[in-house]
């Protein structure tokens, strides 16, 4: 492709409305280690208790905003290019324009970095590093050129803040091809394992969506914890990325994770599972739709192979 059909592409790509798209991402970048026992899920992160599904249900979704709450998010690094390791920085502003650089730690971490294609056929949860001055910075290896969308997710450390997550647009240079969502389903093949999705997400009330794995037809019953959790589950809506993220719920180390969540809407949603086998994390994706309330068809519901669902972490 020459330079100027390149050009032409790329701007086309970065002219799209957020689209749907394909892809099951093989591994979390980087891979952290966490030895903290697995926490129960509670009301950060989006909100996944019981008692934080009604708010979760009266809030606007995370990511859709690069301000909230007094807050900004100060991308320093709006354009990398793909097939090459880039550096990423960052940083969290105050009203008053200051860093931010104190934080409450969740899960072993004091921010957690999702970065997405906005078709949707990208994912990574990454987990940078801070500055003594509050620049956090990372690196990525990004395959595919286009749009994409970072979400920080943090809780700041001054008194009454809550938890949010902050979204802003990266453009990934080179030349775009776009791909489409693939059809809603209830299995995701990666690396030999087989992530079985079942439960309900509901548009508007609180649903338990559980994620059973397996290897070679064998159930696997020594997961290991990630980041103090058997499993973190995000969901990024179709359309407009608006980002879920709950923890899941008590359990043991498999074969299934749990997790209950409310979607906002109704619409398409990509769900992405992080588990940890064996030293390495994995991440299986899937496609799934969730109907207008009252209709007959909350969403996904298990056994229900290509009907509907949702997100969480």
């Amino acid at each position: 492709m020459n330079n100027a059909l390149r050009i032409t592409a790329f701007a086309a790509a970065l002219a799209a409305t957020f689209g749907t798209a394909y892809g099951v991402g093989r591994s979390v970048d980087p891979l952290v280690a966490a030895e903290d026992r697995p926490a129960q899920q509670h009301g950060g992160h989006g909100g996944g208790e019981e008692g934080g599904t009604k708010a979760a249900a009266d809030h606007a979704p995370g990511g859709l905003q690069i301000s909230e709450g007094g807050y900004t998010l100060d991308l320093a690094t709006p354009t990398v290019r793909a097939g090459a390791r880039t550096g990423i920085r960052f940083a969290v502003k105050d009203d008053s324009g200051r860093k931010v650089t104190a934080y409450q730690r969740e899960h072993g971490k004091e921010l957690h970095f999702i970065l997405a294609s906005t078709d949707l056929t990208q994912y990574r949860h990454l987990h940078p590093v801070r500055a003594a001055d509050g620049t956090w910075s990372t690196s990525v290896a990004l395959p595919e050129a286009g749009g994409y969308r970072v979400f920080a997710d943090f809780t700041p450390a001054a008194a009454g803040a809550g938890n949010l997550t902050l979204g802003a647009d990266l453009a990934v240079s080179g030349a775009y091809r776009p791909a489409a969502l693939p059809a809603p389903g209830t299995t995701a093949e990666v690396d030999g394992y087989r992530v079985a999705l079942g439960g309900e997400l509901r548009a508007g009330r609180s649903g338990e969506l559980k994620l059973s794995i397996s290897r070679n037809g064998r159930p696997v019953t020594d997961l290991q914890p990630y980041l103090g959790a058997y499993g973190h589950l995000v969901a990024l809506r179709s359309g407009d990325l608006a980002y879920l993220h709950v923890h899941p719920n008590e359990g043991g180390p498999g074969p299934e994770v749990s997790f209950t969540a409310t979607a906002p809407s109704a619409g398409t949603y990509r769900l992405f599972l992080d588990f940890k086998h064996e030293g390495e994390v994995r991440t299986a994706a899937f496609t799934v739709r969730v109907a207008e309330p009252g209709n007959g068809d909350g969403g996904h519901r298990e056994g229900g192979a290509g009907a509907a669902a949702g997100h969480a972490h």
